[in-house]
């Protein structure tokens, strides 16, 4: 990499499906967030993003973060820093903390949006506010089920919706 070329990013990004999320939209959304992020610094040369995979699912079982986890041991990979779109959509509970140690071995920055640039673990409070986004990130799916579960029971009561499989199915 010359000087003049700047850092090269492989973006990383996802998005579920279960609450009817436009993967086109939440992918276009991220990748602007992470351009704004690095620009200046370098460029996104690959994108990875995985659809319809829960946050709560480990990198390694993603399968666009998996490609993503294996072209970091590739000496001759085309990046040399990973831009995530969105932390509370990467990382879930204590992820970044278990993953931070792979991203040093190999040498890669994770840059993130919430930290307006790279992660330093040697920067008082940066891994510990990782771990609170992730547990924030753990915290949004608690949330999002509470006011599902609210919403049917409310409808249930208030609308006579059944919200369960076949109503009066007749044999």
């Amino acid at each position: 990499m010359s000087p003049a070329s700047g850092t090269r990013f492989a973006f990383y990004g996802r998005v579920s499906t279960e609450d009817h999320q436009d993967p086109a939209t939440s992918r276009a959304w991220q990748v602007l967030r992470a351009q704004a992020l690095v620009s200046g610094h370098g460029r996104i040369v690959a994108e990875l993003f995985d659809t319809g995979r829960s946050r709560t699912i480990p990198w390694a079982r993603r399968p666009e973060a998996a490609a993503l986890l294996a072209a970091m041991a590739d000496p001759d990979r085309d990046f040399d820093a990973i831009v995530i779109g969105s932390s509370e959509r990467a990382f879930y509970g204590n992820q970044f903390a278990t993953m931070a140690p792979l991203f040093d071995h190999y040498g890669i920055e994770v840059w993130v949006p919430e930290l307006g640039g790279a992660v330093d673990p040697q920067t008082a409070g940066q891994e510990e506010l990782m771990i609170l986004l992730g547990i924030l990130s753990k915290r949004e799916i608690a949330r999002a089920r509470i006011r599902t579960r609210a919403a049917m029971t409310v409808q249930a009561r208030d609308q006579g919706r059944y919200l369960g499989g076949e109503q009066g199915a007749v044999g």
